[in-house]
């Protein structure tokens, strides 16, 4: 990695009504930096939580317009990655890192 450490490639886990689903399938879905790569987040998954990750998979959610009080704004962008781990694995995601 790049001078970076586990805990500042992984920004949080994401806790939808998506990705409660996907957990049924053995992927877990995390926030994580916008330059982090896939290698950097496999080795990061597999170091903090001690499991084997066999895919990541990485979406990135362009940010949107938003208006507050008459005031024009932008959500920034946000990297997700979504994360099949191996069979017998798993990560609970409600308690903190």
């Amino acid at each position: 990695m790049s001078g970076l450490s586990v805990y500042d490639v992984i920004l949080s886990p994401v806790i939808t009504e998506k990705s409660t689903a996907a957990s049924e399938a053995n992927q877990v879905v995390f926030k994580v930096r916008r330059d982090a790569t896939k290698p950097e987040i496999k080795k990061a998954i597999e170091e903090l939580f001690k499991v084997k990750v066999l895919a990541v998979n990485t979406i990135v959610r362009k940010g949107k317009q938003k208006r507050f009080r008459g005031i024009k704004g932008r959500q920034q962008d946000v990297k997700r990655a979504v994360v099949r781990l191996a069979e017998g694995d798993k990560i609970d995601v409600t308690t903190r890192i």
